[in-house]
C-alpha cells in the first residue's frame, strides 16, 4: 500500500515553529495549490492543504521560506478523528511533510527587483 502526497503551492503564511512539550520542534502550515483545469466560470479553483512540518524540516522552513513563495511537499497523508466540546465527531486531514523543496523565495523577487533598479539607474 502506498500513503504519499507530493504537491507544489504557494504558502499562505509565513511559518512559525513552537516547540512541543518534550522538545520537538513543529510548524503547521498552509499551501494553496491551483487545480490543473478551469471551472464553469473559466477560472483555476484552488485547494488549500494543510501540512504539518516537523524539527530540521520545520526550522529550515521557517528560516527560508516567507508568504508568498512556492515549495513543493512530498509526504504523507495523515487524518485524525477529534470530538468537538459539544460532542460533536470531526475529522481532520493534513500532510505530514517527509521534505520540502523551496521554488523560489521572496529574496529572489527582492533581489531580482534592485537588479531591475540598479539597471535603470545607471541608464
Amino acid at each position: 500500500m502506498l500513503n504519499q502526497f507530493v504537491g507544489v503551492g504557494r504558502l499562505v503564511g509565513t511559518p512559525e515553529v513552537k516547540e512541543t512539550e518534550d522538545g520537538k520542534k513543529v510548524s503547521n502550515i498552509t499551501i494553496a495549490v491551483p487545480r490543473s483545469y478551469k471551472n464553469a466560470e473559466g477560472v483555476y479553483d484552488t485547494d488549500f492543504v494543510d501540512v504539518v512540518l516537523w524539527d530540521g524540516v520545520a526550522s529550515n522552513t521557517a528560516e527560508y521560506c516567507h508568504k508568498g513563495d512556492i515549495i513543493g511537499v512530498k509526504g504523507r497523508i495523515q487524518t485524525n478523528n477529534y470530538e468537538t466540546e459539544d460532542g460533536e465527531k470531526r475529522k481532520s486531514t493534513q500532510i505530514v511533510a517527509e521534505k520540502i523543496t523551496f521554488l523560489s523565495s521572496n529574496k529572489e523577487k527582492e533581489d531580482e527587483v534592485e537588479k531591475d533598479s540598479s539597471d535603470e539607474m545607471e541608464m
